[in-house]
């Protein structure tokens, strides 16, 4: 008799949306099914997401998830299991006005938004700031809280912040963010999310530090590691990672550093490489 492979990876690190989501923000029945082989074959499933905590917690409760998640672009450091925030880094937010400051010197004026810490940490908007961060993490979803809106700037400033949203009116996301990168990458990150979501971050954090923490408390190293991804602020996870896989619909700058790219978000694209590694027959 033919031994079962034996699955060559002890952690699967996963982003959720345009990889373990599908479009309709539910993650299905076979991609289910591959992480709880991966599981059972002795391996860890982190979430690593850009959603802070409170954006993410009823997907994991939904998915039965017990362990360890990345969030806020690695800002929080959340026990799914215990409903509990382990690690939470801030952004210094005189820095961050500064920083904002500096871009509308150069760019003319932009519209921002924060993300404020804690558990429940919402997205708070200034007047004209567009509707995306809602629209991109479900708003309207049974779970997901609403963003709000800020009679004035200075109230995005007025509680502790993981991140901040920048948005130009006539700027593409990867010009904004290489823009702001060369003008202020000497004080904070700036990385591209989603579709419209340029982000602000405290200096040096990004997925793969927040991920690195999960994994040192678990006893796992990055040559232990598979990620999957579809977006620019995945890369530092990618390159943290042993093997990276691309989503099929992925940021070229994404599809261009993984080491594989398989199908999209809405078909299977992480079990279909899981199911090989477990020695599973291939079914399309």
């Amino acid at each position: 008799m033919t031994e079962p492979a034996t699955f060559p990876y002890r952690l699967v690190a996963t982003d959720l949306d345009g990889t373990l989501l599908r479009s309709d923000e539910t993650i299905s029945r076979r991609t289910r099914a591959a992480l709880a082989a991966a599981r059972a074959a002795g391996a860890e499933h982190i979430v690593v997401t850009g959603r802070s905590v409170a954006w993410t917690r009823h997907i994991l409760d939904d998915l039965g998830y017990e362990g360890l998640a990345v969030c806020g672009q690695g800002a929080q450091l959340y026990h799914a299991g215990e409903h509990r925030l382990l690690t939470s880094v801030t952004l210094d937010r005189q820095l961050a006005r500064a920083a904002v400051a500096r871009l509308e010197e150069s760019l003319g004026p932009l519209h921002i938004a924060a993300n404020r810490d804690g558990l429940d940490g919402r997205v708070v908007m200034e007047a004209g700031f567009h509707e995306t961060v809602g629209s991109t993490y479900g708003a309207s979803g049974e779970g997901n809280p609403r963003p709000e809106r800020a009679g004035t700037r200075e109230e995005l400033f007025a509680e502790p912040v993981i991140k901040m949203y920048v948005h130009h009116p006539t700027m593409s996301d990867d010009e904004l963010a290489a823009t702001a990168l060369d003008l202020l990458g000497d004080a904070v990150g700036i990385v591209v999310s989603g579709e419209l979501l340029v982000e602000m971050l405290p200096l040096g954090l990004t997925k793969a530090t927040g991920l690195s923490l999960a994994a040192r408390r678990l006893g796992v190293r990055g040559s232990e590691t598979i990620a999957f991804g579809d977006m620019p602020n995945d890369l530092p996870m990618f390159a943290w990672a042993a093997r990276s896989v691309a989503m099929a619909g992925a940021h070229p700058d994404v599809r261009a550093m993984a080491d594989e790219i398989t199908a999209g978000n809405d078909e299977d694209g992480i079990a279909l490489v899981l199911e090989p590694l477990l020695g599973q027959p291939a079914v399309g």
